[in-house]
Order: C-alpha cells, then sequence, then structure tokens
C-alpha cells in the first residue's frame, strides 16, 4: 500500500523539496493525505490540486474569510476538506498518516509536531525549534507513542546515518559542521554594515528568511546543538562544531578507537529528505553525484566566538537547561524578524538575545525546566514580550 504522507510547511523550503521527491517516486508508492501552509493559499491551493490530499490548513487566522474563500474557489469540487487557524494545524499534525514531514519554521511549529509526534507514526523532524523549546517533552511524547523519529536536518541526518545505536559507550564525540554563513571572513567593522539583502544571501544553501538569518549569525549552528544534545543522548562537551565552507561533509561521529565517521554528499536538502521518507530502505534521487576531483579541497576552521557569540550563547543554555533554550529560541525568533524588517542593526542580533536571557537569569524558576506544553508557551510568550522590549530600548543599535 501507499505510505501515506503528511506535510507541514508544505510551501516552504523543506515542503516543496519534499514534494519534489514525491513527485518522482513511483506513482504507488506514496499518498499526499495533508498539507498545510502558514500564509500561501494561492499555492497551498495549486499543491492541493496537483496532489489531492484529503485535508489541507492554512494556518494564518489574520485574513481567514479572504484565504478560506480563495482555497474554496480553487477547490471546489475537489471534495478536499479545509481548516483555517492554529487549532486546524494542530488537526494536520494528528491527521492518520504514516509519515509526517514537520518543516514548519520556529516555534509554531511546536503544538503540530507534538501532535504528530504523539501518533506513533514515523516523524521526520526539519523542526529543531521543538527540540529547542521543549526538548525534554518531545522526546518524552515521542518515547511514550512509540514514534519513530527520524531527523532531517543535514546535520543530524548525517549523524544518524553513521552512528552506532546499539553501542553508544563506543561513541566519543560528535561534530557538527557549519558553512560558516556569508560573513565568516566579515571583519567586526564590516559586520556593523550588514545589510538584509547580504544576510539572506547564504553562499552555499538555498533557505527561507528565518534560517538564513540563523546561519548569518551562527544561531541556527547553536540551535542544532541542543538539538543534538536531545536527539542523541549526549551532553554539550561531547558535541563539537567546526567550520566547514564547502558543506561537503554534513557531519562526523568519532569512536573511541579513533575512527571518524563522516557522511558525504552535494549540498542539497533532498538528500536527508529522500533518506527519511524512504527509511529503513533508500530511494533514488537526482540530486548532483558528488566529485571530490571537482571539488578538489575541503578546508576546516574553528568558529571565532567572539565574532559569532550566538554559538556561545546557545552552548551556555544547553548547559544552564532549565528554561534558557527556550527564552533563547522565542528571543532569538523576535531578534530576527526585527532584523528582517530593518528595526535592529546585525551585531544586535546576539546582543538582544543576551540581554533577555540575563533578564531571565535573575528569575527564581529559571533552572527549572518546563514540565507541561501550557509552561513552554508561558514562557515562550514572556521572552518573546522581553525581547521586543529590549529590542525598543536598544533603538536598532549596532
Amino acid at each position: 500500500m501507499a505510505k501515506r504522507v503528511t506535510i507541514l510547511g508544505s510551501t516552504g523550503s523543506i515542503g516543496q523539496s519534499t514534494l519534489s521527491l514525491l513527485r518522482a517516486a513511483k506513482p504507488d508508492a506514496y499518498k499526499v493525505v495533508c498539507l498545510s501552509a502558514h500564509t500561501s493559499a494561492k499555492e497551498l491551493a495549486e499543491q492541493a490540486l496537483e496532489f489531492r490530499p484529503e485535508f489541507v490548513v492554512l494556518g494564518h487566522e489574520g485574513d481567514r474569510a479572504d484565504n478560506r474563500a480563495i482555497l474554496e474557489d480553487a477547490l471546489s469540487g475537489s471534495g478536499i476538506e479545509i481548516g483555517i487557524g492554529r487549532k486546524a494545524v494542530i488537526e494536520a499534525g494528528a491527521w492518520p498518516s504514516d509519515f509526517i514531514m514537520a518543516a514548519i519554521v520556529g516555534a509554531a511549529g511546536l503544538e503540530p509536531t507534538l501532535a504528530a509526534a504523539s501518533q506513533g507514526t514515523t516523524l521526520a523532524l526539519a523542526n529543531k525549534e521543538c527540540l529547542v523549546s521543549a526538548g525534554a517533552l518531545f522526546m518524552e511524547a515521542v518515547a511514550a507513542s512509540g514514534t519513530t523519529l527520524l531527523p532531517v536536518d543535514s546535520e543530524h541526518n548525517a549523524i544518524f546515518q553513521v552512528l552506532n545505536n546499539k553501542r553508544p559507550e563506543d561513541v566519543r564525540r560528535l561534530i557538527l559542521t557549519a558553512s560558516g554563513g556569508p560573513f565568516r571572513t566579515f571583519t567586526d567593522a564590516q559586520l556593523k554594515f550588514v545589510t538584509r539583502a547580504q544576510a539572506l544571501n547564504h553562499p552555499v544553501w538555498d533557505m527561507g528568511a528565518k534560517i538564513s538569518i540563523d546561519s548569518a549569525t551562527l544561531m541556527n549552528k547553536g540551535l542544532e546543538l541542543i538539538e543534538a544534545s536531545y536527539l542523541f543522548e549526549r551532553p554539550s562537551r561531547e558535541i563539537d562544531i567546526i567550520i566547514h565552507p564547502q558543506s561537503i561533509i554534513h557531519s562526523m561521529v568519532e569512536y573511541v578507537d579513533g575512527s571518524v565517521l563522516a557522511q558525504m554528499g552535494s549540498p542539497d536538502m533532498r538528500t536527508p529528505i529522500a533518506y527519511a521518507l524512504a527509511w529503513p530502505e533508500r530511494m533514488q534521487t537526482d540530486v548532483k553525484t558528488l566529485d571530490l576531483t571537482e571539488i578538489a579541497k575541503l578546508e576546516f576552521f574553528a568558529p571565532d566566538p567572539e565574532k559569532f557569540p550566538a554559538l556561545r550563547l546557545a552552548r551556555e543554555a544547553l548547559e544552564a537547561g532549565g528554561m534558557a533554550p527556550t527564552v533563547l529560541n522565542a528571543a532569538n525568533e523576535i531578534a530576527v524578524a526585527q532584523f528582517l524588517q530593518g528595526d535592529l542593526g546585525f551585531p544586535a542580533l546576539t546582543k538582544c538575545i543576551e540581554k533577555v536571557l540575563g533578564c531571565f537569569q535573575r528569575e527564581k524558576s529559571f533552572a527549572k525546566p518546563p514540565r507541561s506544553l501550557e509552561d513552554v508557551l508561558d514562557i515562550d510568550q514572556r521572552a518573546r514580550i522581553k525581547a521586543t522590549e529590549v529590542v525598543k530600548a536598544m533603538g536598532g543599535t549596532s
């Protein structure tokens, strides 16, 4: 029987890459049953007409009547059920499926991805913020339901492919690679004048706006550090990060005998997505064949913690535990949004996050981890409010 597929975030870069692989797959191998998007009603309708799911959802409620009208007009007579709003997106996460691609960007994906994690099916995780904001709760939900969790971030997917889970005691450390983003060679003086367009122009990967900015500050790698700790049950001291501009080695695992196993491939997100879609088998893709003679060299550098303090902030949040990772993620989302709007300078991104963390560190409950979804949502909301206040106080400073 065809594998029933849900895609949460189908109009984003991961969602579109997933659909491209499904188009190329054998006709009877997969059946798309549910698609969700945030604001792209027209694009969602086009996807629905092509793949004929049972249920489509648009999460944005601001133009509820207009969005519903767009979908209803486009899908009239199709028999496809339509949902609008936050509750509908959560319903999409719980839609009966064999495979769920969780690709909603940011903390907005937490509730629907938790609903998906409770299904006891196969969940492909491309939303790192779920684990950053609610790592323990999320992994508890996965364990309780028997869900098979497959990481889709290229770095974590690489580790998953070369990690011997049957003998964790044989592993010495995990090594996450980072491209270094567009500003790896910039001076402090140059960073003060970084523009939105420059920050969105990643030298290797084609990604959405939020992830592109996170990659420019290296916060993306900081979030991945926290994600890796939860996914692979490793403390901060056993996870290293190195800069690898070519993005050919996606990550490595070092074993106690000195062996280092690396997963390599062309920088194309269709590779980890395909690995998850076909797991435990593999599927053929038209991803560019890796030619090491053409690449000629692979470079590695230590990250500069002074120039890119996001890595330090993320590691400190992971080691502090409690509510720190949730605050870190919420403050980062606000800071990134303000930078994209032109209200915050590039160097001020991480300064804002550090100030917000400092505000919450003074709370007696800072070291207390959230024990429910309600706890997570409360901390997340309070951190967003504080981050907005901090941005206003900073006045767009660099």
